[in-house]
């Protein structure tokens, strides 16, 4: 799910981004959002593919941003988790000799694109660092 996983990617980019400097282990984050560590290590290693996040392995080990919180825009969060459309996608198959069925999958996922570009637009004007610091 998108949203979940987006969620909890800014979850970890945003402790990473308080934390500094400091290693922070999958299950500190864990505790944090409140999941499975499991859940985190895998939102870890994605964030890893994408060059948000390094980690440090062994016992000292843990997690740190890759590169500074300002370079990092929210719009590339969101593209890095995302799995299908915001909006879902249409599996119905509509009478096509319906003058509504014919054509609504066409309008959906026109419409679904739009709101979708809109959605990357907004999101590719902020920045990890001002969204963490709306934290104390």
């Amino acid at each position: 799910m998108n949203n979940a996983r987006f969620a909890i990617s800014l979850h970890i980019l945003t402790l990473l981004d308080k934390a500094k400097e400091e290693l922070l282990s999958s299950d500190y984050i864990a505790g944090s959002i409140n999941i499975n560590p499991v859940l985190v290590r895998k939102e870890l290693s994605n964030l890893r593919n994408h060059g948000f996040v390094a980690s440090k392995e062994g016992k000292n080990g843990g997690s740190y941003l890759a590169k500074p919180a300002h370079s990092i825009l929210l719009s590339a969060v969101y593209l890095s988790v995302r799995q299908n459309n915001l909006l879902g996608t249409s599996k119905n198959t509509p009478n096509p000799h319906c003058p509504v069925g014919k054509q609504i999958n066409t309008h959906l996922n026109n419409l679904y694109e739009a709101t979708e570009a809109a959605l990357i637009k907004e999101l590719s004007g902020k920045s990890l660092a001002e969204f963490s610091m709306k934290f104390d």
